[in-house]
């Protein structure tokens, strides 16, 4: 279980390692670094702080230590939408859809989507 939410920095890590799978320090910080400018020891702080919030575990056996994400993508957006919609919609679904789609519109083919995963969670009935 984590301790802490990822801050916005430590998701962008956590993106590198979902992507790449298991990795060095300076793999990380390449990935990062095309992103956004950053600093190695920036990254090399930040991997070791997300170590210790249990967000991600450190592989010492080799000369460059390996660090992997302990929670998969989805497993990690599921938490922080559950905890997003307690804090900012007082536990409504219904209010973080209505205002994510009033945000950001969607396309198309993202509310054929969204349509069927409705039918599917009302039992396919329409």
């Amino acid at each position: 279980m984590l301790k802490r939410a990822p801050t916005n920095a430590e998701l962008e890590i956590l993106r590198v390692l979902w992507q790449r799978g298991p990795s060095t320090v300076r793999h990380v910080h390449e990935s990062v670094d095309h992103v956004k400018p950053v600093g190695y020891t920036t990254v090399l702080k930040l991997l070791q702080i997300m170590v210790e919030k249990g967000l991600v575990r450190r592989d010492a056996s080799a000369r460059s230590h390996v660090y992997a994400a302990v929670a998969s993508q989805g497993a990690t957006q599921r938490r922080l939408v559950r905890d997003l919609v307690r804090r900012v919609f007082g536990g409504s679904t219904l209010g973080l859809v209505l205002h994510a789609l009033h945000s950001a519109p969607a396309t198309a083919p993202e509310l054929d989507q969204i349509r069927r995963l409705l039918d599917e969670k009302k039992g396919g009935r329409t």
